[in-house]
Formats: C-alpha cells, structure tokens, sequence
C-alpha cells in the first residue's frame, strides 16, 4: 500500500488485511512531530512487511519513528507494535487496561507530548475496554480507531463490548469534538464532516434500540427472532454477527430495567445454526475477537419487555 499524505503532517499507510470486518485494511497514521521524529497510530496486525513500510516512510523524510499509540488491542490494531518497536526502538504506549505488550500509558484527560506535536487522550470505551481516541488540536483531527470509521458502523459484541458504554462514548466525543474538522478512524476514508458522522452513528444506534424494542413487543422474544426480523435485508453469512449486536442491545436494556429475561431452553438446530459464528465464511481472523465468538452464545433466552 502506497503512503497516503492527509495533511501538512498527517499520514495513512493501510495494513494489508482486508476483510468483513476490517473492510479495506487497518489505517496506520503517522504524525510529524517535528525534529525529525514521527509517532505512529495503530500499526495494524503483526505483519513484517507492513511494520517495515512504516519505518521506511519515516525515514523518507530523514526521520525515524520515536512513538507507537495504540488505540485498542484488537488484533488488527496491536500486534504489529511490537515488532514495529523492534524495528525502530519506539516506546509504545496503550490503555491501562491494555494487555499488549506497552511501556508507557495513554491516560484520559492528559496530553500526549512529543517535541511538536501535542494530543489529547481521551478514554473511549465500548467497542473495546481498552479504547481511547486522541485529538490532534493544531489540526482539529480526532483519530477515532474503531469508535467511528469511515465505512459502515462498528461491532459492539459482548464480552468486551458494550452498548450502553459506547454510545456513552459517542455522545461525549460529540459534545467535546463536534466540531472538529475531520476524522481519521480505524477503517476506511477520512471523515471531513464529523458532527455528521457523530449524529448519523448516535441515531442508528437509537433506531436499533427502537427496533428491538419493537420487535419484543410484536413477540419475538429471542435473539434469533430479533435478527430475522431486524435484519431481514442483510446477507445471512452476517447474522451471526448481527446475533452479537442484539445480544449488546438487549444486555444494555435489561441493565437499565426495560426488558427481563423470562426462561432459557435449549437451542434448536435453527437458532444454534444462526447463532454460531461460522469464522470460515466470514474468512477474517479478526472476527473472533471483534465478535467475541471465543465465548459462544450457548443458550437461547427469552426476553420480554418490562
């Protein structure tokens, strides 16, 4: 992938792992900090190739990489830091919550500070317990990971996801940096008007919550009656993935009193079919930690609303 310059200092290199879930590749950004060093965003998988083109990319401008900042450990984020780190020596740093490999911490509400370059960490969980955003102030650009990207919507699946959480998470990034004047997120393009962005991921997520809602009422009472019903017009090689974005909602209504749980029976060969993730058709390895598909939805609950 060719390095792509956004701004006067902002670059993207895109990983090479495209995919359902990572559409065309995780963005990488580097940022000029100026004195002859860069800081990276996101490395990506831990790819060789793709480690040593970041490197090579700063050391086109007679520069060297002196800082890794990983949004969230996801595997098409994390992994390629640490061999990134042993290309060029760059601390990397990561949420306190982080489990990758990390020597230093993105603390929320404190600035990240190299030479020129100054960043606001913000934490930012939801898609992931680890996840923070960063603000670029000279430039008015959020570099958003996996929170907003520029293509489709994003995974919130149990049990490191969690949509009440997440679109707590949304709010607060509009209300603070609504009015910013693009962002970079972990997929696909740049967004060059963000409070659109921002209200158009807050009313789908309402629009969803609604529509479950909705559907409980008219008596479809499992997740698998969820998904049929809500998810009619979607690929059903995807409704397994949709199965996990129900389970979310459901669990972030029956935290806030709205839906309970009326008994658990056994799956049919139906329901378990629908539910199982089948990673093979999906053809990402992305998707078991994105889906949390390393714990199986192993019952089926019936819900109501309250």
């Amino acid at each position: 992938m060719a390095l792509e310059r956004l701004s006067e200092r902002v670059f993207r290199l895109r990983a090479p792992n495209p995919g359902p879930m990572t559409f065309s590749g995780t963005n990488s950004y580097l940022i000029d900090a100026g004195r002859d060093r860069f800081v990276a965003i996101d490395p990506g998988p831990d790819h060789q190739g793709h480690a040593l083109d970041l490197a090579l990319a700063a050391c086109d401008f007679g520069a060297t990489i002196a800082a890794i900042l990983v949004t969230h450990g996801h595997p098409d984020h994390a992994p390629g830091a640490a061999r990134l780190a042993s290309l060029t020596g760059a601390t990397v740093y990561g949420h306190p919550r982080s489990t990758f490999a990390h020597t230093a911490t993105l603390w929320d509400g404190k600035d990240f500070a190299l030479d020129e370059l100054r960043l606001d960490i913000i934490d930012a969980p939801g898609h992931a317990v680890d996840h923070v955003a960063l603000y670029f102030a000279e430039e008015r650009a959020l570099f958003t990971g996996d929170v907003v990207v520029g293509q489709g919507t994003v995974v919130i699946a149990p049990p490191g996801g969690e949509m009440a959480t997440y679109r707590g998470t949304l709010e607060l990034l509009r209300e603070r940096y609504g009015e910013a004047a693009r962002i970079y997120g972990g997929h696909g393009p740049e967004i060059d008007a963000p409070r659109a962005k921002l209200d158009e991921y807050i009313a789908h997520r309402a629009l969803r919550e609604r529509q479950v809602l909705e559907g409980l009422r008219a008596g479809a009472s499992t997740i698998p009656n969820l998904v049929e019903r809500i998810y009619a017009e979607v690929d059903r090689v995807l409704w397994p993935a949709a199965a996990r974005q129900v389970l979310a909602y459901l669990e972030a209504l029956e935290r806030q009193g709205r839906v309970r749980r009326t008994r658990e029976r056994q799956a049919t060969a139906a329901e378990h079919a629908l539910l199982e993730i089948d990673l093979s058709r999906l053809g990402d390895p992305v998707a078991a930690e994105e889906l949390g598909a390393t714990t199986p939805i192993a019952a089926v609950v019936e819900y109501a609303p309250t």
